[in-house]
């Protein structure tokens, strides 16, 4: 049976979802129907169900969503019914803030290793992992199952960083660089460029105040 795609806008709503089913399930809650979880979330009712007949529906006529089995099957979509190893790669503020994050390893994505080109911090430690040189890296990847490399160097490094971690079969790349990262299609990339999330919301913001502002003109 051929393979259904599923869009990147219903992929991304996901994890949102699972973070409000989630908040629900530990506030004790163990049915919601899609007009009451819509209204939590700001998302339309009919977005909701479009959203998860894509995976099967999970929900019956008249009694709404199981919380805890919906938190379930999401995970599993998501794929955190499993561990995944990652590595981070420069150990900068950046990338020592990523590693400082408790919900990562409690949603699953357990950091092995860390690796730095500072030879000064090489054999030190951030949270009992060892830095190490970078060229421990296509070793390191190959001997401990890695599945998730995180990228937080300067865009002109990200690149050969790429290359290497690509030869030795890297599944994932989740890349801070400011860089858009062109690798064969075996491997996934998420592009996070915080630059343009900051702009972004310039935008929005600038937007809504020249609106306003124009509102306001209006009615004088």
């Amino acid at each position: 049976m051929e393979r259904k795609e599923i869009s990147q806008a219903v992929i991304g709503r996901l994890p949102r979802y699972y973070r409000y089913l989630g908040e629900l399930r530990d506030e004790g809650v163990e049915r919601i129907s899609s007009q009451e979880l819509s209204r939590k979330m700001q998302v339309t009712a009919s977005q909701i169900r479009q959203d998860l007949n894509h995976f099967g529906g999970f929900g019956q006529q008249g009694y709404g969503y199981n919380v805890e089995y919906l938190y379930v099957e999401i995970a599993k979509i998501l794929g955190l019914d499993k561990e995944h190893y990652l590595i981070l790669i420069g150990a900068g503020n950046l990338g020592q803030a990523l590693l400082n994050y408790n919900n990562f390893a409690r949603r699953g994505f357990i950091f092995k290793g860390i690796f730095d080109k500072n030879p000064e911090l090489h054999g030190t430690k951030i949270r009992d992992i060892e830095i190490r040189p970078m060229e421990e890296i296509s070793n390191f990847v190959k001997d401990n199952n890695i599945d998730i490399a995180v990228l937080t160097i300067p865009k002109n490094g990200a690149i050969k960083v790429a290359e290497t971690l690509v030869a030795c079969n890297i599944k994932a790349i989740w890349n801070f660089a400011h860089v858009d990262l062109n690798v064969p299609e075996s491997v996934q990339v998420e592009n996070v460029h915080l630059s343009d999330s900051l702009m972004k919301l310039s935008y929005n913001s600038s937007r809504y105040q020249g609106m306003k502002n124009e509102g306001q003109k209006a009615g004088d």
